[in-house]
């Protein structure tokens, strides 16, 4: 959309004529506020998505609340607003309606001659939604098209008249040094990464010190972290709203339920959705709730991003009754023939160690612990969990000293194999692997190996998938009491992207085998293509996603 580089032009084509009539616009017409110029403005913008799709832009009231609050002047015509705080729940139109408003500072009522707007994100995609809800508009207007200037590559869109430009910036503090922002928007400050976010944040503010009617606008639902710049933000913004702090020239519109709200009720979120039943759908919200409801790792990004209500972000991973319903009469026995994948957990020093094997032609799902001789009586007394009676029962094998070795692993894996020959592929942990890929090469371990991370990335993938699997029990096991162990403290974390993943450190129980279960079950929804056993006979074990070792 446009051209790139020196001599870039319009989309469309310059309309104006020598000695044509201006039209005048809806928002020039005289006698009205600024505030008033502004909905003119964004009420003659198209919608270009959504519920909405090919209509003109038309404000609810409680939007044009907002814009009356920013725009509101002095008694010299001034604007008073200088910094802005919106925060509502997700999908309540908040990038829509700020596009439109970083679109009025760029070409419509609010543009200044070089005026400088940006969107700052914690990442460029995050930060591109508003630009490109800017270009949606641009497109869907002849005017706008002859105009305005759209350069992808760089991210930025220029107006050919006044000279101002966007610029669509991530959440590098770097970058921002050195530049006169007129208008800036923080869009989703509470996933902005800690001091770079920081950074970012204080080189776009402070760089605004030389225009005369600056405005800074935060974007975000909140965050659960309250050391965090947005959490800071939301606690002035309240202080101000209570009259705590006199402050005309800060704004803030909250939408939040209370900490006691009725996360499940209706009417609770209809107090704190402004959007719900208009373009947010009350059905869709509906069966989010009904899903955090039955997985309680899903609760906290229920709570905040429907509700805005930030809560504690671990919690507990599956309930008992879940994971019970889908006990069976099993015989591993049986599954000697049938096709299978592996997720392996490995052992930090002295930690257990764990294999989950999976059979996806019926969801069985067996499970393999190792922890090391040495220090038993110990780590019994310290776990309060009888391993000695685990290991009489065959749930729990030992590895001779005082940790896991590779050699051993190794060794064990390779006999597991030929019992189970018609292995797929093997899920491993990265950490602490590259010994016993290599003593599995060795030793003629002839299957493809993937490896899986265990941060947010890699995990949010497979969390959900293993998850939905117990819920709908399409997941079968033999009741392994180290499995049921580890399951009753696992503690699911979430990040500010709402990514959800075990964590060890909180856990209660020792969740291994957890990990392995989840990689197990859940890698084989990455859609990754399924290798060829022809292929394995003349290459041996190679790593996918990782360099071979």
């Amino acid at each position: 959309m446009g051209l790139r580089g020196k001599g870039a032009k319009p989309v469309g084509k310059l309309a104006a004529k020598k000695g044509a009539k201006r039209r005048v616009k809806p928002w020039e017409k005289p006698g009205l506020s600024r505030a008033e110029r502004v909905v003119a403005f964004v009420e003659c913008l198209k919608i270009t998505s959504g519920f909405h799709a090919g209509r003109k832009f038309k404000l609810r009231p409680w939007q044009k609340e907002i814009i009356r609050d920013l725009y509101r002047t002095d008694a010299k015509g001034r604007r008073v607003v200088r910094k802005a705080l919106i925060t509502l729940p997700r999908k309540n139109g908040k990038t829509v309606l700020t596009a439109a408003i970083a679109l009025a500072h760029l070409c419509g009522p609010e543009a200044i001659p070089r005026g400088q707007i940006y969107s700052a994100a914690a990442g460029q995609d995050q930060a591109d939604l508003i630009r490109e809800e800017m270009v949606a508009f641009v497109m869907g207007d002849e005017e706008l098209r002859d105009r305005i200037i759209i350069r992808n590559h760089v991210r930025t869109l220029t107006d050919n008249i006044t000279g101002s430009r966007f610029k669509a910036l991530p959440a590098d503090g770097k970058r921002a040094h050195g530049l006169g922002a007129s208008v800036v928007v923080a869009d989703e400050l509470a996933q902005w990464p800690g001091k770079r976010g920081r950074e970012l944040y204080e080189a776009l503010t402070t760089g605004m010190g030389g225009r005369a009617e600056p405005l800074a606008i935060t974007i975000s639902t909140k965050s659960g972290d309250p050391t965090s710049l947005m959490s800071e933000q939301v606690a002035y913004a309240e202080k101000v709203l209570a009259g705590t702090v006199k402050d005309d020239s800060y704004h803030a519109t909250i939408y939040a339920a209370a900490h006691d709200a009725d996360p499940w009720s209706e009417a609770t979120w209809r107090a704190y959705n402004p959007a719900l039943g208009d373009f947010l759908s009350l059905d869709h919200i509906r069966d989010e709730a009904a899903q955090a409801q039955q997985m309680p790792s899903m609760e906290p990004g229920f709570r905040l991003l429907y509700l805005n209500q930030p809560t504690q972000n671990f919690t507990a991973f599956l309930k008992a009754k879940d994971w019970q319903a889908c006990a069976a009469d099993l015989d591993i026995r049986e599954y000697y023939d049938k096709r299978c994948v592996w997720g392996l957990d490995l052992a930090s020093t002295t930690d257990m160690c764990a294999l989950a094997m999976y059979f996806p032609d019926d969801g069985a799902l067996f499970n393999w612990h190792w922890i090391p001789s040495e220090g038993l009586e110990d780590r019994e007394r310290r776990d309060h969990v009888p391993f000695g009676t685990w290991i009489d029962q065959g749930f729990v094998e030992t590895a001779e000293g005082r940790a896991v070795e590779p050699e051993f692993m190794a060794t064990r894996l390779v006999e597991l194999l030929d019992d189970f020959p018609k292995l797929e592929y093997m899920v491993f942990d990265r950490w602490g692997s590259k010994e016993l890929l290599r003593l599995l090469r060795d030793k003629g371990f002839n299957r493809e190996v993937h490896p899986h991370g265990q941060g947010f990335r890699d995990m949010n993938q497979s969390v959900p998938t293993f998850e939905r699997a117990v819920l709908a029990e399409r997941i079968k096991h033999n009741s392994n009491p180290v499995m049921t162990y580890g399951l009753s403290g696992c503690v699911i974390q979430t990040d500010p992207a709402h990514g959800r993943k075990p964590n060890k450190d909180r856990s209660t129980s020792r969740i291994d085998g957890v990990v392995a279960s989840i990689m197990a079950v859940g890698f084989p929804t990455w859609g990754f293509e399924k290798p060829k056993p022809s292929v394995y006979e003349s290459r041996g074990l190679r790593v996918l996603g990782a360099k071979a070792t």
